[in-house]
């Protein structure tokens, strides 16, 4: 009696980690997708990348200290950000350049100490251990993020579209820019856990792709992105369950499945 009790509440237990699992990757998903459609528009959908690579150090800080991957990661990464500000202006180099010299720094500096059998989790991300308040407090911020995003979407269009006539129409470019490299670094910082800094660029790159495929209009192609941003968390999650391979990477691979779909339906 006591081996069936126990079978039932491990399924319980397992059951509860899938759902959990389901609503974080659909909600950081989708507005990893939405928020895609804005960079890749901006010319901006691999910046994603460099910018996960730059939460190296502070998720390795996290893992050895113990707490949430993605507080490590906005901490640094929103350090990171303002380094690169005071560099651009001491130095007047590119900021390409500039990024590239931190980040490649900050991936020599987080392997000096991130112990080997925390690799695969910086990497590529890990789910195993979500609880039911990390996976609130993430759903509840990927909304709000969301939210802030879609307030300054047609305003970031507009400057993206031309900043001569943003300033003339009296739009306060550098507000709004602050505002979107805001969003950009949580939903960075969101994403961490779910697929690493190995392939933050995907999940916003993606999605945009796939619905600018299958989009005839701005609000389509915004939509759109969420849609196949959370579509794609969760069939990576499906995946993760049904063949043991790891969420991140089966995340990005439902993305990608999703996008040569696309291809075939692509509007003319």
């Amino acid at each position: 009696m006591a081996s069936g009790s126990n079978i039932i509440n491990t399924k319980e237990m397992v059951d509860e980690k899938i759902l959990l699992a389901i609503l974080m990757t659909t909600s950081i998903g989708a507005v990893a997708g939405y928020l895609g459609t804005l960079m890749l528009s901006k010319r901006m959908s691999l910046v994603g990348g460099p910018l996960g690579h730059l939460t190296l150090p502070g998720i390795t800080i996290a893992l050895l200290y113990g707490f949430d991957v993605s507080i490590g990661a906005f901490i640094m990464l929103t350090l990171a950000i303002i380094l690169i500000w005071l560099f651009e202006k001491r130095t007047k180099l590119p900021l390409e350049t500039l990024t590239a010299i931190v980040f490649t720094s900050s991936v020599a500096v987080a392997f000096l100490y991130l112990p080997d059998e925390e690799v695969e989790q910086a990497l590529i991300g890990d789910i195993s251990q979500l609880t039911l308040i990390t996976t609130t407090l993430s759903v509840l911020l990927s909304i709000a993020v969301f939210f802030l995003v879609k307030k300054i979407y047609k305003k970031m269009v507009f400057i993206t579209f031309s900043e001569d006539i943003a300033k003339s129409e009296k739009i306060n470019i550098d507000k709004y820019n602050l505002i979107y490299l805001i969003a950009v670094a949580l939903v960075i910082g969101l994403g961490i856990r779910i697929v690493g800094s190995l392939l933050t660029a995907a999940i916003v790159a993606i999605p945009a792709a796939t619905s600018r495929n299958l989009s005839i209009n701005l609000k389509q192609y915004a939509y759109g992105g969420a849609i196949a941003g959370g579509l794609a968390g969760l069939l990576g999650i499906v995946i993760f369950q049904h063949f043991s391979i790891s969420a991140g990477p089966a995340v990005i691979i439902s993305s990608t499945g999703l996008f040569l779909f696309s291809t075939v339906f692509k509007r003319t």
